[in-house]
């Protein structure tokens, strides 16, 4: 068989690997949707590097965007096979698709009206809702640690991996040529000691071996250390400045880690006494379908529901999902806590709030996670005084804090433990994806150093024989 890595290489976003067996059939790992790439993200997102009507299958990790957000566009452009995934990845692809079609609908009409007033004739979107819609079809759920047969000679494997809800290592078994090889895709990696998810599971022996690499070049704090400096950020925002939190966070996975954290801080009595907002509809979905998911739950997470059966709300949380609300949180100096999505401040109402927000020194603004190089989200943390916002510039003079402890990717310690279940002298070749080009190269001399062997950091549209 071959493999071709046609995005995610040397890159965190965009996440698509095409296998091909020797018997012609076709196997695409995840469709993920470039983000943050400026002007280059429509073009990128429209050239595949391979002919939908000629795939199979295509095997899903886990909802995330980048890791899913093209399985309506490729569904337009002829694909015709069945999705495969875990029952709880399919109930957040069933919003989170929805969602990015709207969001195409509305970027592609905006830019549209740029693009008449220029004489230039018009661009349809990517996908629409519908499309999303029509997309949903094609899924298969299969639960964790079922032997599925695929197809004749191919079976997979979901095994959990701690990363989002119902995300998953994809084991590939294949059988050709009277010869058995084994693959594992890792995707995302989670962290151990997950405040609501279980911790990564060991996966089967591999063969080959394709791996992340987000943040193979650092240690992340203990996470009890961020919940400590959380509750310390929201004092001094809004009880002694008193002013507004602003956190932009992924409405899948970090936004429910916040909210639990803060329920537990509601919980023994710490949490100061302000509102707390999320203001994002697709969070508000996805926290509905997080409850519906407690298999995913690790076991603290159960215990509380004994006693506490909402984790995710408390007297001070208010979820937001019509616009005239979240418009009325910009009119208001009350001191407060605003939750909104995107994680990398690229797209969603958490722009309007930095707009109104990020020019006074009384504000704060707190990423938690990854930011691509190119985004809004990564000139803030860069400490970038003046910024874009919907085409106006503005003074960055509030507060910027950092804390990648709520992060959902593993650290370079976490990933190489989560890798140690391997015989390292069985596995042929490993293959980094997923990451920074310069933070693969540290990644791949760490793991060098832990005795792994035959490490490949691909580029983008090479093909390896397996």
């Amino acid at each position: 068989m071959k493999i071709q890595f046609l995005g995610a290489t040397r890159e965190v976003t965009g996440s698509k690997h095409l296998l091909t067996l020797n018997n012609g059939k076709k196997i695409l790992l995840d469709c993920g949707m470039y983000q943050g790439k400026g002007e280059e993200t429509d073009a990128s997102n429209r050239d595949l590097g391979f002919n939908p009507e000629e795939l199979d299958y295509l095997i899903l990790s886990h909802a995330h965007i980048d890791h899913s957000g093209l399985i309506p566009y490729i569904v337009n452009m002829g694909f015709k096979g069945i999705v495969l995934c875990t029952p709880a990845t399919r109930d957040l692809c069933s919003i989170m698709l929805a969602d990015c079609g709207k969001i195409q609908e509305y970027d592609t009409k905006t830019n549209n009206k740029k693009r008449q007033r220029s004489g230039l004739p018009p661009e349809k979107p990517i996908y629409t809702q519908d499309d999303s819609v029509v997309a949903m079809q094609h899924f298969v759920s299969i639960p964790y640690n079922m032997d599925y047969r695929v197809c004749e000679g191919l079976t997979v494997k979901f095994t959990d991996n701690g990363h989002i809800l119902g995300s998953a290592s994809v084991n590939l078994t294949v059988e050709e040529d009277s010869e058995i090889k084994r693959l594992c895709y890792t995707s995302d990696i989670g962290r151990p000691g997950d405040a609501i998810l279980r911790d990564p599971q060991p996966f089967p022996q591999a063969d080959y071996l394709i791996t992340e690499s987000t943040y193979g070049d650092r240690v992340h704090d203990r996470r009890e250390d961020a919940v400590n400096k959380l509750k310390q950020i929201i004092q001094e925002t809004c009880l002694i400045k008193k002013g507004k939190l602003i956190i932009p966070a992924f409405a899948i996975g970090r936004t429910q880690e916040i909210v639990y954290a803060l329920n537990g801080l509601f919980n023994n009595g710490t949490l100061p006494k302000i509102k707390i907002y999320v203001d994002s509809p697709l969070a508000v979905n996805a926290t509905n379908i997080m409850r519906m998911h407690p298999e995913c739950f690790n076991k603290e997470t159960l215990d509380l529901l004994r006693h506490d059966p909402d984790p995710f709300g408390f007297n001070n949380l208010t979820y937001i999902m019509e616009a005239d609300d979240s418009k009325r949180l910009n009119g208001t100096d009350e001191p407060c806590v605003i939750i909104s999505s995107s994680g990398m401040a690229e797209a969603g109402r958490v722009k309007h709030h930095l707009a109104n927000n990020i020019s006074s020194e009384k504000n704060t603004v707190l990423l938690v996670g990854y930011c691509e190089p190119r985004t809004l989200g990564a000139k803030i943390k860069r400490g970038e005084k003046r910024v874009s916002i919907h085409g106006n510039m503005y003074d960055v003079r509030a507060d910027v804090k950092v804390l990648e402890s709520f992060s959902a990717h593993g650290d370079h310690e976490e990933m190489t433990v989560f890798l140690s279940c391997q015989d390292k002298k069985i596995l042929k070749r490993i293959f980094l994806v997923h990451g920074e080009e310069a933070t693969q190269e540290v990644y791949k001399k760490s793991l060098e150093f832990n005795r792994f062997q035959n490490i490949e950091i691909p580029e983008k549209r090479s093909e390896y024989t397996l």
